[in-house]
């Protein structure tokens, strides 16, 4: 498609708001999720409009999210979904309100005139749980996204004067023609077409986040087709330098190379270490099993968490014969279920002892101060069956946007009525 100058709709709304706190669900929440239009000319400058604003600029803002952009049409529907009539403009937290502009027709790099300012399209809308709030509707955070109606943002290559009433005139057409719609569907639904992943890559107006979120899924998509070899052959000596009570049935072992090698560096959070344990007799074969780590590698060595099974000979093994100075043999860790790159929200869903490689997954997180949106969901006995509690609670509080919910099913007798503990980890989530 040619580049030319067509007009392909009109600004209806003008909106802007800035960020305010509010109470939800007993937690103090600063948003500015509230738009409220405006009459007469705005300047719209490179990083916002003038009175408007957000709450945190590295999560909904910035050069390349200087104004979100929400269609009339898409009111229309929602109105019908969800049986509503009671929207008014800027209630989806957007500063324009636009007739036309499809997320299905507006390409990614697409550049438009309004008024004197110029915008060129960058992603879609990443949508998180305030704008749920805004709605008084907990579910369109993920409508939003499966019926392909997110929105997007613009950034602005030309600073000028706009109100509600001018003409949207589409300057450029996006250099891949990828639609809001297809890049939306690219990140947050399966089935990805890598090749369609790396012409989004070529597009130079694609936001910086995005970016980095489609080329982590091309680098796995090619480490998946050639996995690099195990960080050791078969099975070598690693010495006990640590064990540590974790519950009353769990315990964690450190296992660090005998030689003086520093653990391996390329291990994914979630893989897990194939022990290899003797067993008493002469000609019994030795116990192979397997535990996932329950922490990043790091100077120290590798780190299981083994919980005492009933009848279970390898966890027997482990806790009642097993000493500092000992010698394991193990395998290098293996494994496919790891932590994801990615701007969306993790979600870390554990029981007992099957915290531990979504606890390593923590930790990578913590790591790396990561900006997503974590959810810690443990689930234990009690609290004398509550392993890792300490630990969790140091790296949620490290993270910038985390949250913790912890259930008791067996809770000890004086605190019968706290079987369900929902408190906050670090501070609260970002706008």
């Amino acid at each position: 498609m040619a580049d030319s100058a067509l007009h392909l709709g009109r600004l209806l709304s003008l909106n802007v708001g800035v960020p305010r706190e509010i109470d939800w669900e007993g937690k103090t929440i600063r948003t500015a999720i509230w738009k409220e239009p405006v009459d007469g000319p705005r300047m719209v400058r490179r990083i916002n409009i003038d009175g408007d604003d957000q709450a945190d600029r590295a999560a909904h803002g910035g050069e390349h999210r200087a104004v979100f952009v929400y269609q009339i049409a898409s009111y229309r529907y929602w109105e019908e979904q969800l049986g509503r009539d009671d929207f008014t403009h800027g209630q989806f937290g957007e500063n324009f309100t636009v007739d036309g502009l499809a997320d299905s027709d507006v390409c990614i790099g697409d550049q438009y005139q309004i008024g004197d300012a110029i915008f060129e399209v960058t992603q879609p809308r990443v949508t998180c749980f305030r704008v749920g709030i805004r709605m008084r509707e907990p579910r369109i955070p993920s409508l939003l996204v499966a019926h392909h109606r997110p929105g997007f943002y613009f950034r602005v290559l030309q600073e000028g004067l706009v109100q509600a009433g001018d003409e949207i005139t589409r300057l450029r057409v996006g250099p891949e023609q990828l639609s809001v719609a297809e890049i939306d569907g690219l990140l947050y639904l399966p089935n990805r077409p890598q090749r369609v992943v790396k012409r989004a890559l070529r597009i130079p107006a694609l936001s910086d986040g995005w970016r980095s979120s489609f080329r982590s899924m091309v680098d796995r998509a090619e480490q998946s087709a050639a996995p690099p070899p195990a960080a050791w052959p078969g099975f070598q000596p690693l010495t006990v330098t640590s064990i540590k009570r974790e519950s009353a049935s769990i315990v964690s072992f450190t296992l660090t190379p005998g030689d003086g090698r520093p653990a391996a560096d390329r291990i994914d959070a979630g893989q897990y270490l194939t022990v290899r344990l003797p067993r008493p007799g002469r000609d019994r074969e030795p116990l192979v099993r397997s535990y996932s780590l329950s922490t990043t590698p790091n100077a120290a060595g590798y780190r299981i968490s083994v919980k005492l099974e009933p009848g279970g000979a390898g966890s027997a093994y482990l806790h009642e014969h097993v000493h500092v100075g000992d010698t394991i043999e193990a395998a290098a860790p293996r494994g496919s279920f790891t932590l994801r790159a990615g701007p969306r929200p993790v979600v870390l869903i554990s029981a007992g002892v099957g915290a531990t490689p979504v606890l390593a997954m923590l930790h990578a997180l913590a790591i790396e101060c990561n900006p997503r949106e974590v959810w810690w969901v443990h689930g234990a006995r009690s609290r004398h069956e509550h392993a890792f509690a300490t630990e969790v609670e140091q790296l949620l509080a490290s993270l910038p946007n985390a949250h913790r919910i912890v259930s008791y099913s067996r809770p000890d007798r004086r605190r019968r009525s706290a079987s369900t503990l929902i408190p906050w980890g670090g501070s609260p989530p970002r706008p």
